[in-house]
């Protein structure tokens, strides 16, 4: 049975779900799919906290499942720019979980992480996974990953 550490940039799979389908990302479904015939090591959500029950509710979901949530707080500028990226502590996490792993799975579709992927496959031999909206989904991340797998309608809450 293969290792597996999940790590998911909600934000970045929020977003591109909303954008591209307007359906929110069915994590359940996700789960399932990552985690057939796997033992889970790691599994982490990474969000933004902004306080509200709504997203406290959400969070819990994820805990329900089976994710780790670790939060930062959302913090808005004085020009009205927002901040609150989680992009250093998942290549941190990638690593950190990934090189002990024999597959990684990440769900997002932001290129920064073609560098986690491309180490991971190269330096330690973990398979990289990733799940993210084929169209909003850098190339370079496409192109570093064992294997994309594009999110679509199957992957979406109804």
């Amino acid at each position: 049975m293969e290792n597996v550490t999940i790590l998911v940039d909600v934000q970045n799979v929020y977003y591109t779900t909303r954008d591209t389908f307007k359906r929110p990302f069915d994590y359940n479904t996700f789960w399932k799919q990552a985690t057939e015939g796997r033992n889970v090591v790691k599994a982490i959500a990474y969000a933004i906290d902004r306080g509200d029950e709504k997203q406290r509710q959400f969070q819990n979901i994820l805990r329900a499942i089976g994710f780790e949530v670790k939060l930062k707080p959302f913090i808005q500028r004085s020009d009205g720019s927002a901040k609150g990226d989680w992009d250093v502590g998942i290549a941190i996490d990638g690593i950190e979980y990934g090189k002990d792993s024999d597959v990684l799975v990440l769900a997002s579709g932001d290129g920064d992480f073609a560098l986690l992927a491309d180490t991971l496959r190269e330096k330690y031999q973990t398979k990289v996974e990733v799940y993210g909206v084929e169209a909003l989904t850098a190339q370079s991340l496409i192109h570093s990953a064992s294997q994309f797998v594009s999110i679509d309608n199957k992957m979406l809450l109804r």
